[in-house]
């Protein structure tokens, strides 16, 4: 089976987080939304997304076209292998998912207009926001957890470890040593050569991803995914990182969510409650100005490529935009643009070329190349940002 997850207008109320990638890509629970609605159906995924991503996140000739900012559940996956040619599936006006007649790579949204519409009335988690990801994280851990274990034998911790509960999964080649692992609020995902070095407390729900580890000491709170070939350290809370990214030192990151390739500097921490409790309030880049978020807790988003130097103080509900590099003394202001480059002192634009320059350390430090295709896609973020930069 072949679908197609497609973009619709979630993809520009969850920017900085996709400007680097189509939002079925994005990492919530354990699997990305992709990765998600492929164990499902059983199906080779695709993508339609915008056409600078287009050439790195290709479309596959498929019926069935999902939107990308749903996850499934059996309900919704029932429904839509239900849908037959011509029917399109939607929930209080929201386009779900789409039978065509032919297999075709593109979905043409004034066609399916003319479709018979379905109604679909049961819960399902949808992202709009780059909130929503942290905020629906432990819906989707459990869920990723019984599709990923179901019917599976777990692999076993070594008996230096304390264990409460014993809702743990192991992949093979996972190791933990002199832990505290509390699974009695939800359960603790370990992937394939996933390490928790010595004297680390972990409590569910909770995700350690392939080849990423926890470093000596750290306190990691439920709701929390690492994703694969990362390091962590130090105190987290109700956070996403999507993985091949770093926080491999002390410092608190909370309620919060953290793409590709991005650094935390040592001792660096995020506010994620406002001293006088108000509802926390995000940077939208279609308004290109703040928007309520309804949330009292709420931290740190960072896009793909974004680092902080040491001692970074990053205010409740900041921003940072792809690629950018914060360092210096003080709170920098809570919107941080895409290729901006400073601190509280004042930023100035971060060359494409630097950026790029390392960009490819980053990556051949593991083993990875910067290829034209990620150039391209970083070329045309770096120019579609622009208009933030008013330095």
């Amino acid at each position: 089976m072949m679908i197609n997850l497609f973009d619709d207008k979630s993809w520009l109320s969850l920017r900085p987080l996709t400007l680097t990638r189509p939002v079925a890509d994005l990492r919530i629970g354990i699997l990305t939304i992709a990765e998600k609605w492929a164990k499902h159906l059983n199906a080779e995924f695709g993508f339609q997304t915008q056409d600078y991503l287009q050439i790195k996140y290709k479309a596959k000739a498929a019926v069935i076209f999902v939107n990308g900012a749903i996850c499934p559940n059996e309900a919704l996956v029932a429904s839509i292998v239900d849908l037959k040619p011509t029917q399109a599936l939607y929930a209080e006006g929201l386009l779900l998912a789409v039978c065509l007649e032919s297999s075709t790579e593109s979905l043409q949204l004034a066609t399916v207009e003319k479709f018979d519409r379905i109604k679909f009335e049961q819960p399902f988690t949808h992202l709009q926001f780059p909130e929503d990801i942290f905020k629906n994280n432990h819906t989707e851990l459990l869920a990723d957890f019984a599709l990923l274990t179901k019917g599976r034998t777990s692999g076993k911790l070594s008996s230096t470890n304390t264990f409460l509960g014993d809702n743990i999964f192991v992949e093979e080649g996972a190791s933990a040593e002199c832990s505290t692992f509390n699974s009695l609020q939800g359960p603790i995902y370990l992937g394939a050569a996933a390490q928790v070095w010595e004297g680390c407390h972990i409590r569910g729900s909770f995700a350690l991803c392939e080849d990423s580890q926890v470093k000596m000491g750290a306190k990691i709170y439920g709701q929390t995914t690492i994703g694969p070939h990362s390091r962590v350290g130090g105190e987290i809370n109700n956070a996403v990182i999507w993985g091949c990214s770093s926080k491999g030192h002390d410092g608190y990151l909370g309620n919060s969510v953290l793409g590709q390739w991005c650094n935390i500097g040592a001792d660096s921490n995020n506010s994620n409650l406002k001293n006088n409790y108000s509802e926390v309030r995000l940077w939208d880049y279609e308004k290109e100005n703040f928007r309520s978020t309804g949330l009292q807790f709420c931290g740190l988003i960072m896009a793909d490529h974004a680092k902080c130097a040491i001692n970074t103080m990053f205010n409740t509900g900041t921003v940072a935009g792809v690629s950018a590099n914060v360092f210096g003394a003080g709170f920098p202001r809570n919107f941080i643009p895409d290729f901006a480059w400073g601190g509280a002192h004042g930023f100035e634009v971060y060359s494409l070329q630097k950026m790029l320059e390392t960009a490819k350390l980053v990556l051949e430090r593991r083993n990875m190349v910067l290829d034209e295709i990620e150039v391209r896609i970083l070329t045309e973020v770096f120019e579609r940002t622009e208009r933030y930069r008013h330095f």
